[in-house]
């Protein structure tokens, strides 16, 4: 393996001798595009193969009891598939691509290329009612990655190939290029510069034309604005109540979410997780059959004004044509779809929070239209209010307005709802920002500080780990000894700082040498204990702390120098702060090289 490798970077390197770096980078977009296109059209085709064997021949009249078992099936099966096959986590796809950017040097491991496709294809294929994009977007990510491994790019070109491999897949998933450049630029926070939005334009159009050639010309939730869809001026007030009501549900869907979360990881257990979390899915798939995988049918349904197709296959098909039913079953999915997907992820499922995002956002959008409707017969847009309602919920929990505009824009052929998309994304934007400013894929790692961001001075310190600068040359003191002991020890010492421990090896203070100058020529003075001479240090770090969270300690207490120790008060060494800036320096010139 290792020979063919250096094969193809040998002939790589041949045939781009006279090849500037610039456009070394655009051929392999094109190279990432391809790959990322062709992966896109196998995860599709295992899905819905996985997917309309297991449901096609249902009637629609009646629920199925099948509906019970397929679920768990599922999440069994993929949560095996990870254990033996995979061995690694392959789960929130956008947080580990985020993740491997700030810790990883943007390395993915090769069997991402692969790995999330099954995994996904099964858990969604036997009903896990979580979205294809996130294992679609590792995928592509790894692709480029690996790509930049092979041809062994530095840092920052592997970040681009990375990037352009992810936006690649949003592109081709949704037939949407402009969506794949916007998703990197706003959720992935890719510099804007030309050399990095060429290669991502380039990898997205590519990645788009193979899912046309592959494929067909329609969206995966292709529709098209009638006449009677046009948006009216009198309407702005409700899309200004969609937002709000977007940028709540935004904020129940991410705080459910987390609850959620923490109940599955409060079971000790793999099989009480598969069947805590069979059972919670099959229930909910049971009477409400559009939670059945991504949900791309309900959505659809909603999208072309057809409200009652979502009664298909279930317990309530006959009050299918009854408004105050419709307006509660599409209330009730809205609400349950949040926990069917944090249940099919903690319960060892493989899927993203993309689509079901899309999913309560449409739902969100008709319940207020059907609402209107049937109180006030004011007859609103059904397809309209669903369209903006999927841009509202997705913008309030990715944090990604701009993303969730230009999808919706893409996937209803024009931007005629372009003024009704910017209000409600805005506002839902504004209110689930206030109600928690970090999005669904960024939360678990602000928590860690593994989070990278638009400002190269707070992004570089996500680099620099306090175990790597920590400096453990200093000789320790025990409380005990004298000050003829320390003398004794000074002439080898290389520091003028010694800490002084106790018998656990605690921290007790230190001594400096200057504060010893006065007496350790004084041999009368030799028998007077150590702790005489010793001070408090003006602060301390704690071995888990972050780089950038202790600069304001240097910057308070006035000082270069301060001790780490454990939680348990533990002396483990000292940082110096001008190693800190050092170090930041070298990062930020091997990070722009």
């Amino acid at each position: 393996m290792r020979l063919r490798t250096e094969r193809i970077y040998t002939y790589f390197l041949h045939l781009t001798r006279r090849l500037s770096t610039r456009q070394i980078m655009m051929l392999l977009a094109v190279l990432v595009g391809v790959l990322a296109g062709v992966a896109t059209y196998l995860f599709e085709m295992l899905l819905y193969a996985i997917k309309g064997g297991l449901t096609r021949w249902f009637p629609v009249e009646s629920a199925h009891l099948l509906f019970l078992i397929y679920p768990a099936v599922g999440i069994i099966l993929a949560s095996l598939f990870v254990k033996y096959v995979v061995r690694d986590n392959i789960s929130e796809g956008v947080t580990r691509v985020l993740q491997a950017m700030s810790r990883k040097n943007s390395r993915i491991a090769r069997h991402n290329c692969w790995t999330s496709l099954v995994g996904g294809a099964t858990t969604i294929g036997f009903g896990g009612s979580v979205g294809p994009e996130a294992p679609i977007v590792l995928t592509g990510a790894a692709i480029g990655s690996n790509v930049g491994k092979l041809f062994r790019l530095n840092y920052k070109h592997t970040t681009l190939l990375l990037c352009c491999g992810a936006g690649a897949a949003i592109a081709a998933i949704f037939k949407a290029p402009i969506t794949g450049i916007v998703f990197v630029l706003e959720i992935l926070m890719l510099d804007i510069t030309a050399a990095s939005v060429i290669p991502l334009l380039i990898a997205s159009i590519t990645a788009t034309t193979m899912a046309f050639i592959l494929r067909d010309f329609d969206p995966i939730l292709a529709v098209t604005l009638r006449p009677e869809d046009a948006v009216e001026l009198w309407q702005i007030p409700l899309f200004i109540v969609l937002g709000i009501c977007c940028g709540l549900m935004a904020w129940y869907f991410t705080s459910m979410n987390s609850r959620v979360g923490t109940f599955f990881k409060g079971l000790d257990k793999q099989y009480k997780k598969w069947i805590a979390g069979g059972a919670v899915l099959g229930i909910l798939i049971f009477i409400f059959p559009p939670l059945y995988g991504e949900g791309y049918e309900g959505m659809t349904a909603l999208m072309h004004g057809h409200p009652e197709e979502l009664f298909d296959s279930s317990l309530f098909y006959r009050f299918r044509n009854m408004d105050w039913v419709a307006i509660l079953f599409v209330v009730a999915i809205m609400f349950f779809k949040v926990i069917a997907m944090s249940a099919t992820n903690a319960a060892g499922g493989v899927g993203g929070t993309f689509a079901p995002s899309l999913f309560v956002g449409a739902f969100t959008g008709a319940a207020l239209a059907l609402t209107c409707n049937a109180l006030f017969d004011w007859h609103v847009s059904l397809v309209s209010f669903t369209l903006v309602g999927m841009a509202g919920v997705m913008a309030g929990v990715m944090n990604a307005p701009l993303t969730s505009i230009f999808l919706i824009a893409e996937l209803s052929n024009g931007y005629g709802l372009f003024i009704p998309l910017m209000i409600t994304a805005c506002i839902a934007f504004a209110v689930g920002y206030w109600l928690d400013p970090d999005s669904i894929y960024t939360k678990q790692l602000r928590l860690r500080g593994e989070l990278l961001t638009h400002d190269k001075d707070q992004s570089v310190f996500v680099f620099l780990k306090l175990d790597s600068l920590m400096e453990t040359d200093f000789i320790r003191i025990r409380q005990r000894m004298t000050l003829g002991d320390l003398v004794h020890i000074i002439s080898t010492a290389r520091r003028n700082i010694f800490p002084v421990i106790d018998e656990f090896g605690r921290l007790l203070g230190v001594v400096q040498l200057d504060d010893l100058r006065e007496d350790m020529f004084k041999r009368e003075k030799y028998g007077h204990p150590i702790t005489d001479y010793m001070i408090q240090p003006p602060d301390r770090i704690l071995e888990h702390e972050t780089v950038q969270s202790i600069l304001p300690k240097f910057e308070d207490k006035h000082t270069w120098m301060l001790p780490v120790v454990d939680k348990q008060g533990r002396y483990l060494g000292f940082i110096s702060k001008s190693r800190i800036l050092n170090a930041y320096r070298e990062q930020l010139v091997r990070i722009q090289q």
